[in-house]
Formats: C-alpha cells, sequence, structure tokens
C-alpha cells in the first residue's frame, strides 16, 4: 500500500487505546501500534483479521473498523 496516510492514521489510532491491537496477515501477526509494522504489511487488497484484548477492546474495536474501512481495507475483527 502507497498510501502512507492510512498507515500513520491506523498507528495512531490504535496508540488511543490501552488494548493490545494485533492484526493478522496470514501467518504473520504485526502489532498496528507500530508503523513500521504496518508498512511493511498492509497491501490494500488482502484479507486481515484484527485480535484485539485489553480494558477498551470494545471501543478500540469500533474505532479500527471504521479506520480501516475509511481506507478500503478488508479487516474482520476477531471476536475471542
Amino acid at each position: 500500500m502507497s498510501d502512507n496516510t492510512a498507515v500513520v492514521e491506523i498507528s495512531q489510532k490504535a496508540n488511543q487505546f490501552r488494548s493490545s491491537i494485533v492484526l493478522q496477515a496470514e501467518n504473520k501477526y504485526i502489532d498496528v501500534k507500530s508503523i513500521l509494522g504496518l508498512f511493511t504489511t498492509l497491501v490494500g487488497n488482502h484479507a486481515y483479521e484484527l485480535h484485539v484484548h485489553g480494558p477498551d477492546a470494545d471501543e478500540a474495536k469500533k474505532a479500527m473498523s471504521e479506520v480501516f474501512e475509511k481506507h478500503g481495507l478488508n479487516v474482520k475483527v476477531v471476536s475471542e
């Protein structure tokens, strides 16, 4: 993905939460709070799973879903 704005926005949004927010791309797990991890992983046409755990997980899931959708990324939030 060449859109740096999406990566920065996703990372900034993730950093507003205390929960652990991990993106699963095939067999890789990326901390969404890491801009570098996102840069090397996010490609628009892939399907991803988002795993969220922590004290504010519900709010984080909603906010992260919205920001991924805004940038046209196919992300499924996994409810554990």
